[in-house]
């Protein structure tokens, strides 16, 4: 789910391959650079005054925010409810900060069962996660009443919006901090936003959250540092502040629109061949595809994955054209046709 960054982003990741945002004092320019980053990354998720930092990706980001929700616990046996939709990166979490993690189910539109969650929330839930772009079918939860769920139990909502951040603000999702009660959010440049990885973002609400990540740094000139990891290079850094100043809104937007189209196109012509298809809300296909086919198609030197449950799944990044996907198409009836014809025995 990353891609080809944008020229700008690459040149500025080179620059600034040597610095170190984990040292404001020394590096004072990647360091204004990074407030720069999480300006926009507000822009774009709807915070007019954020606070957090450029991270190495979505699994940092969601560690982040599983942690600040356990410091904030009112409970020693914290727990943390999150649908099975949800990126492996949690599971981390709970084995890193041990907490209890409870999965809950989707619902027939591969979106977080609402039902589920208030039947697993309690009084030692300390975080409720949304999903705004699941990783394997590009859904997105119902983040408002996800924060009404965590209001009325007294804990925090944290939105992955890892991959989707960058295509959302097109369309009509309420997904992000206006429109909802979202306490943090993990959002990646480095994903259709065309930074150069590693360039994650981790976003908060406000100050108060964000402190309570921050450790003493006493041989440094700052006196505290709230990033999961100290020394970090600030290509990240420049490179996402290149890409968004290149790209938003309208190149983004232009983005999005094309990689909907895609998607789009590629959905119908895999239902025209008879196969079942989870209808793309965003640039993401999924398809019921035989074992065999899919192995064929990965022999012949095709980059796909599946779903936990089987499914093809192809995500229409900013790199992938409809000519990449019109050959696709092709090399899927010839393997079809192939298969189609009997074998001739020996009788």
């Amino acid at each position: 789910m990353c891609t080809t960054p944008h020229p700008d982003a690459r040149d500025a990741a080179e620059r600034f391959l040597a610095t170190n945002p984990g040292d404001p004092a020394t590096y004072q320019r990647v360091a204004a650079l990074e407030d720069d980053a999480v300006a926009m990354l507000g822009e774009l998720a709807g915070l007019g005054d954020p606070t957090g930092y450029v991270a190495s990706g979505g699994t940092e980001a969601n560690i982040q925010a599983v942690r600040i929700a356990r410091e904030r616990a009112d409970s020693p046996r914290p727990n943390v409810v999150v649908p099975e939709s949800g990126h492996f990166s949690f599971q981390k979490a709970a084995d890193v900060l041990e907490v209890e993690l409870r999965l809950v189910p989707t619902d027939d539109d591969h979106r977080v069962d609402l039902e589920a969650v208030r039947a697993s929330v309690d009084t030692d839930t300390a975080l409720i996660v949304g999903v705004a772009g699941t990783t394997e079918y590009g859904r997105v939860d119902p983040i408002p009443e996800l924060g009404r769920i965590a209001d009325s139990v007294g804990a925090l909502l944290h939105v992955d919006a890892a991959w989707g951040g960058f295509v959302l603000p097109f369309t009509d999702h309420e997904w992000h901090f206006g429109h909802a009660a979202v306490d943090t959010m993990a959002i990646d440049p480095h994903k259709m936003g065309q930074a150069a990885v590693p360039a994650g973002g981790l976003l908060a609400r406000s100050d108060e959250l964000l402190d309570e990540l921050a450790v003493d740094t006493p041989y440094l000139e700052s006196t505290a540092q709230a990033t999961l990891t100290g020394t970090r290079s600030g290509a990240g850094v420049a490179s996402a502040v290149a890409a968004m100043e290149a790209l938003w809104p309208d190149g983004y937007r232009e983005q999005y629109v094309r990689s909907q189209h895609n998607a789009e196109w590629l959905a119908d012509a895999l239902e025209k061949r008879g196969y079942e298809v989870v209808n793309p809300t965003l640039p993401l296909v999924a398809a019921t595809v035989p074992r065999a086919t899919f192995d064929a198609l990965r022999a012949k030197g095709w980059r796909i994955s599946r779903t936990a449950t089987g499914e093809l799944r192809v995500v229409c990044m900013p790199h992938v054209t409809r000519e990449m996907l019109a050959s696709f198409v092709g090399e899927l009836d010839r393997l079809e046709v192939r298969a189609s014809v009997p074998v001739a025995s020996d009788d």
